[in-house]
């Protein structure tokens, strides 16, 4: 299969904060390839080196098949870019920002109304209406719409959903999905841990590093604790409690639950149920869950990182 994004081990400092150490992956053409992590952990300088827009220190970055480099200027046509914060001409309406991206790339609505047509008919009705008067999930098909207007062959969404509604949200990401289907390459970031089981393949990012590429199904999979979800009105004691406990593994919070794994293993329900009582906890909630990805990738971080 062909390789839409070729990053071998690319590296990226801002004077003392090394931004990216080391980055390799690859993303295949017509694949929906998702970077998952915090804030700080390099997604974003990763996208301005696929974007042209930053030079890596060191390493091979090659996208479309052509070096970021040497051939920015004939990747960029071929490129549709969503940043972070929305970033189109807030004083212009929804069809002036459409018609003005059309124009940068020397094509019409009318000549790529087919591709952008799902998503653009909900902005129809509001086309006179001014950017920064939209509502956020209706930003974010706006500027969904202006980065493919020109038919790009590789989309890059840098956390499109961040600050989104949950129905947005969902909406965005079946859009992503109807794009896949027309044969466009995504690459997109997000902090969602839940938006990573909606890609072919993941990369789990932290700390300027990749900890771990697979499908979200072989992510979840390569968590092989025994995986415990704990529950109890006092939750924040339960925590410190559990951090306490001689055989603990880690403690995360997770929801309503708290995540806990065993340094033996298998748990003695009863033998931790009695600690909890002695320790003013009693009837706590204990039941075997199955991981998901933010449990792996919990997992994947530092020591010091895994115990709240």
């Amino acid at each position: 299969m062909a390789s839409a994004v070729h990053i071998s081990q690319v590296s990226k400092s801002f004077g003392a904060v090394k931004a990216l150490r080391n980055i390799s992956f690859e993303v295949n053409e017509g694949e929906l390839f998702g970077f998952v992590g915090p804030d700080g952990a390099g997604k974003t300088t990763l996208f301005r080196i696929l974007t042209t827009l930053l030079i890596p220190d060191s390493g091979e970055a090659k996208v479309l098949g052509m070096d970021v480099i040497e051939d920015y200027k004939k990747i960029r046509p071929q490129l549709g870019y969503m940043p972070g914060r929305f970033s189109l001409y807030q004083d212009l309406s929804v069809e002036e920002n459409m018609k003005f991206f059309a124009s940068v790339f020397g094509t019409t609505i009318e000549q790529n109304y087919e591709l952008v047509k799902p998503i653009y008919h909900m902005l129809e009705p509001f086309k006179n209406r001014l950017a920064g008067q939209l509502s956020g999930g209706m930003k974010q098909k706006l500027a969904l719409s202006c980065a493919l207007i020109h038919k790009p062959k590789l989309l890059l969404l840098d956390e499109p959903t961040t600050g989104v509604d949950a129905v947005s949200r969902k909406e965005f990401w079946e859009m992503l999905r109807m794009l896949k289907e027309e044969g466009i390459t995504i690459v997109v970031s997000t902090p969602y841990m839940d938006e990573a089981k909606l890609c072919d393949r993941v990369a789990l990012i932290d700390k300027s590093e990749i900890l771990q590429i697979d499908s979200p199904g072989n992510l979840t999979k390569a968590f092989t604790k025994a995986l415990y979800g704990i529950k109890h009105p006092d939750k924040y004691r339960l925590i410190n409690v559990l951090k306490d406990y001689e055989f603990a593994d880690s403690v995360h919070p997770f929801g309503e639950f708290i995540h806990y794994t065993d340094r033996r293993g298998s748990i003695d329900e009863s033998g931790l149920n009695e600690y909890l009582d002695s320790k003013g906890l009693t009837e706590a909630n204990i039941q075997s869950i199955e991981p998901d990805i933010e449990d792996l990738f919990m997992s994947l971080m530092q020591p010091e990182e895994l115990h709240v």
